[in-house]
């Protein structure tokens, strides 16, 4: 893969993921500008990161010629830039939802031209776990998935990673939701590590989506990703076998079960010196899932952003379609409506979208 030029349209904290990538392979990206419309954090990135910033995305177009853009701020904004670059035909690659109500998403999806270049990054489901998950499922050794508990991440991300392990496409989904809060001790944000002992009230979310031929259950509390006292799990279950978060059982055949698990191969452990990095992860005697990047000093949530780079850029230059504007608006639709059922404590039916 030859050197991507991107340039990126926001200065919060979500760009840092992108900024970190670009320079730990800089053998294949680079960051040719970014628009950050304060002066002050503009140079502050400047300095930190060698990456030239501009004011405006007109000033950064007669500067540079990315190969595209990623667009990383608030949903209202990034809204705007969207059809704003389309209409320049400029690929695109948001970060965040394409919106945050049902309206905009329609009014989005039927503004966007059918031919412009637009993925989401929806990192979630090239996380080296859940790719290694992803493939188990799609391989058919669990036979066909019924049942699948999610509970990793908030909102659309959740949504995409429960649609995924199902094999759920645009189906809709009765759906039930509650929520419940219980005092825990403060942990780590965005910021970093707590200071001090706090105790703050924290709200969990449950949600059950009835497919047709299918369950999903959604289950998560605030900052839980972050938490040091709270786990995430996952758990898949088809006609032959299932996934219990590291686990698999299944059948050989109908009388000879299976108990494997997933195994992470690090290099650079006691007296490896290869360096420290993930290899890949091991199912029983076999590699499920192997590192695109390896030797690169990434955590398992920049793979996974590296790896929607890296499939952005081959879908510049007419690759496949990985997460588009018509997956992202069903996932952030399917939140919006857990949310709805949340609040009015009754069943909620999806309704079949513009872009089903």
């Amino acid at each position: 893969m030859n050197c991507t030029s991107f340039a990126i349209i926001g200065g919060g904290f979500r760009t840092q993921s992108f900024l970190r990538v670009a320079s730990e392979l800089s053998e294949l990206f680079d960051v040719c500008g970014m628009v950050v419309r304060d002066q002050g954090k503009g140079h502050a990135i400047e300095q930190k990161w060698g990456v030239k910033t501009y004011r405006t995305l007109d000033q950064l177009l007669d500067a540079a010629s990315p190969d595209f853009i990623v667009i990383s701020v608030t949903a209202p904004a990034s809204e705007h830039y969207i059809v704003q670059l389309a209409s320049h035909g400029i690929p695109v690659l948001v970060e965040t939802p394409p919106s945050r109500d049902l309206e905009g998403l329609i009014e989005l999806y039927r503004t966007i031209p059918p031919h412009a270049k637009v993925q989401v990054a929806e990192q979630y489901q090239f996380h080296p776990m859940h790719a290694a998950r992803i493939t188990l499922v799609q391989s058919g050794a669990l036979g066909c998935i019924s049942q699948a508990s999610v509970s990793v991440s908030h909102g659309y991300h959740g949504m995409s990673l429960m649609r995924k392990f199902l094999g759920v496409g645009f189906e809709n989904a009765s759906i039930r939701a509650m929520s419940f809060e219980s005092p825990i001790v403060a942990g780590p944000t965005r910021g970093g590590p707590p200071t001090y002992e706090s105790v703050v009230m924290n709200r969990r979310d449950i949600a059950w989506f009835e497919f047709e031929h299918s369950l999903g259950i959604y289950d998560f509390a605030k900052d839980q990703h972050r938490s040091w006292i709270r786990s995430s799990y996952v758990s898949i279950r088809g006609e032959r076998g299932e996934i219990q978060n590291h686990s698999v059982n299944r059948l050989a055949d109908y009388a000879v079960p299976q108990h494997l698990t997933f195994h992470r191969i690090n290099r650079g452990e006691e007296e490896n010196v290869e360096g420290y990095f993930l290899s890949g992860i091991m199912l029983g005697d076999k590699w499920i899932y192997q590192n695109p990047f390896p030797c690169a000093r990434l955590y398992d949530d920049e793979i996974a952003v590296a790896t929607c780079l890296v499939k952005m850029a081959a879908y510049v230059w007419g690759g496949d379609s990985f997460y588009d504007l018509r997956e992202a608006a069903q996932d952030q639709y399917l939140a919006l409506l857990m949310e709805e059922a949340i609040q009015s404590g009754s069943t909620v039916i999806s309704q079949s979208q513009p872009w089903a």
